[in-house]
């Protein structure tokens, strides 16, 4: 059977993982979350003390780039590949605000893009794959047989992020949640090196009022269209 490339971008909090994970699983495809990817290379920089509250330090991430090894481990009972950082599970531990609060600025960084773009090109060389991100459509895979943008209010995002980190027993205000939503989407957007633009040829979904059913319907049905 005739197996594609599905590239997933959008903003922060769209839910773009939740659905990417879903359509995988319906298509049997392999689903990548390269935003674990950008989390765990923040991880690194923020246990190593080279990003934190008023100071980066860029160039140290960058020699430090060689000593970062992401792996994907598929976790049976979760249904879902976990991600980890030079052999360490990090699923969790990248998902807190206070990663979350680093990641666009350590994504701006050419080197750490390269590196992490190489990576996921390989990982589409034989199709059958669906990858979410910010780049995905328009620098990963811009030859990608289907392409999805998404998109939500801010708001709508915030209310999904905060409800997600409550869940967690993460103690935080909604103000903070949608900082950290309005924040990584001006500098996603505005960033020098692949930043966050829909591609011309993506379809754009905005799915603030629509559900996670909905949405895999619909993805569904464009990706069924392709094969």
């Amino acid at each position: 059977m005739k197996k594609i490339i599905i590239a997933i971008d959008g903003f922060s909090s769209t839910g773009k993982s939740t659905i990417a994970k879903q359509l995988a699983k319906s298509l049997n495809y392999i689903y990548v979350d390269t935003g674990a990817m950008y989390r765990a290379v923040t991880y690194f920089a923020f246990h190593n003390q080279l990003i934190g509250e008023g100071f980066f330090h860029s160039e140290k991430l960058i020699k430090a780039l060689d000593d970062i090894h992401i792996t994907f481990k598929f976790n049976k009972e979760l249904e879902f590949a976990e991600v980890y950082l030079n052999g360490k599970n990090i699923e969790r531990d990248i998902r807190t605000l206070k990663i979350s609060k680093y990641v666009s600025p350590v994504a701006t960084i050419s080197d750490v893009r390269q590196k992490l773009v190489e990576q996921q090109q390989l990982m589409g060389k034989d199709k059958g794959i669906v990858m979410d991100g910010r780049d995905i459509g328009t620098v990963v895979f811009p030859n990608a047989e289907l392409k999805i943008f998404m998109t939500a209010s801010a708001e709508t995002r915030a209310k999904r992020r905060f409800k997600e980190l409550l869940e967690r027993g993460h103690n935080l205000s909604y103000d903070e949640v949608l900082e950290n939503v309005t924040t990584r989407d001006r500098i996603d957007s505005t960033r020098k090196d692949s930043p966050l633009v829909k591609a011309k040829d993506a379809i754009e979904i905005d799915n603030s009022n629509l559900t996670i059913e909905a949405q895999l319907e619909r993805l569904l049905k464009l990706a069924k269209a392709m094969l």
